[in-house]
């Protein structure tokens, strides 16, 4: 019998689906064509089954899904090294130039850490969504949704045209999707979030929102609708399996409670609460009532970069109380296959067959998680994002040997940093 022709086979030392709990495939090869997962067997079998274009051999790597953040403002990575008030120069310097050359150093840094899939809310998503197409990277584009003008748009009903225009245009995109990105629900009318209800129940379409993010809005909340935001979002038809709540730093059980009845999702922003509020999620809570968790950077502002192997790490050692190898597995599971599901995107963060090869391909080779025992625990507790050699998304290669194959850095880099210096000096 021929074999079976296939666009790319990689070798690796273990392979970890993420398809359940402690699956590891010793010294398997996974087999691409047509940018989806083909066929994963062992690598002595591989050759006379598959004849590949491409044969890379990865003998001291663990293979396994691409990262997904499922929570950032992209274009803000230029206000990492800002002292200043980033609010104000948000104001002054707000545009397609800015989001164009922010995004790009943010999929620059993502791609150097293993994450193959981002969920952007930020202004001028039209230039999100481009930028992401061209570098192949695959992102979900939250449409924000505002009562207050902005550079991008000057009303609430401007605002959902523009959403809705941009999600006609990536309609069925291989690589871009789309969700509604309300602001938090102390900036936004009664009227305005039932209009988004009925937006999404019509078409469909997922919403993000951070929810409980501070102690301060929520009482800002009880005080004027007197409620909790949560509980406001249920009166008004928002909590379904369609919603993601980001943050949810400061729920109580009742509000875990009623999440978890309505079958919302929950995206951890730990690293980000814990620097901003001073608090942490009660992740193990949200994980015992059964609500799928995913992870994501939250705003990286100032000194806080776009990766999501802190909120990993963050999360297994909240968790880890009764099993490590456990917890590891749980706070892996939430940033690959745990990020898929939260942005609707069931073909990502598991190798299956038939899903995108969307995959992180990682040396332990080194001393930092030397020597190895459990490849899995060890990764999550003591691994980073120095470790990742090698990504694809979609089957096509964007970082080789810790290179990048199609994102210009130096250019990128160069910009990137002329935007540091005009944002610190105001010019």
């Amino acid at each position: 019998m021929p074999a079976v022709l296939a666009d790319l086979s990689i070798e690796a030392r273990w392979i970890v689906p993420m398809t359940m709990p402690g699956r590891i495939l010793e010294d398997h090869t996974l087999v691409v064509r047509d940018g989806r997962i083909l066929d994963i067997l062992p690598s002595a079998a591989a050759p006379q089954r598959y004849a590949a274009t491409v044969l890379l051999r990865r003998p001291a790597h663990l293979l396994m899904p691409g990262l997904v953040n499922a929570s950032t403002y992209a274009a803000t990575s230029l206000f990492r090294a800002v002292d200043s008030d980033g609010t104000a120069l948000e104001q002054r310097f707000l545009g397609t130039d800015f989001v164009r050359d922010g995004v790009l150093a943010a999929i620059a840094e993502m791609l150097r850490s293993g994450i193959t899939c981002f969920a952007d809310r930020y202004y001028f998503p039209e230039v999100t969504a481009r930028i992401a197409a061209e570098q192949g990277m695959r992102a979900l584009i939250g449409m924000p949704v505002a009562e207050t003008k902005s550079s991008w748009a000057g009303s609430s009903a401007d605002y959902l045209t523009k959403a809705l225009d941009l999600r006609d245009e990536y309609r069925g995109h291989p690589l871009i999707s789309t969700a509604f990105a309300p602001h938090a629900p102390n900036t936004l009318s009664d009227a305005t979030f039932a209009r988004i209800a009925t937006l999404a129940d019509e078409l469909d379409a997922g919403i993000m929102i951070d929810l409980h993010e501070s102690a301060d809005g929520i009482a800002v909340c009880a005080d004027r609708h007197g409620k909790r935001p949560i509980e406001r979002l249920w009166d008004l038809g928002l909590l379904t399996p369609a919603l993601n709540a980001v943050h949810m730093a400061h729920a109580t059980p009742g509000d875990i409670e009623l999440a978890r009845r309505t079958g919302v999702s929950i995206t951890l922003c730990p690293l980000s609460d814990l620097k901003a509020q001073g608090a942490l999620p009660p992740a193990p809570s949200f994980a015992a009532a059964g609500i799928p968790l995913s992870v994501g950077s939250g705003k990286p502002g100032r000194h806080q970069n776009q990766d999501v192997w802190g909120e990993m790490k963050m999360l297994a050692a909240m968790s880890c109380a009764g099993s490590p190898s456990i917890a590891a597995w749980s706070a892996l599971a939430a940033a690959t296959r745990g990020g898929g599901a939260a942005l609707g995107m069931e073909d990502v963060g598991s190798l299956d067959l038939g899903k995108w090869a969307d995959l992180c391909c990682l040396d332990l080779s080194g001393p930092a998680v030397r020597p190895l025992g459990d490849p899995v625990t060890q990764l999550v507790f003591c691994g980073g994002r120095d470790l990742v050699s090698d990504v694809w998304v979609a089957g096509r290669q964007l970082l080789s040997d810790g290179m990048m194959t199609r994102l210009d850095w130096p250019g990128v880099a160069a910009r990137a940093d002329a935007w540091g210096r005009r944002l610190n000096t105001g010019d």
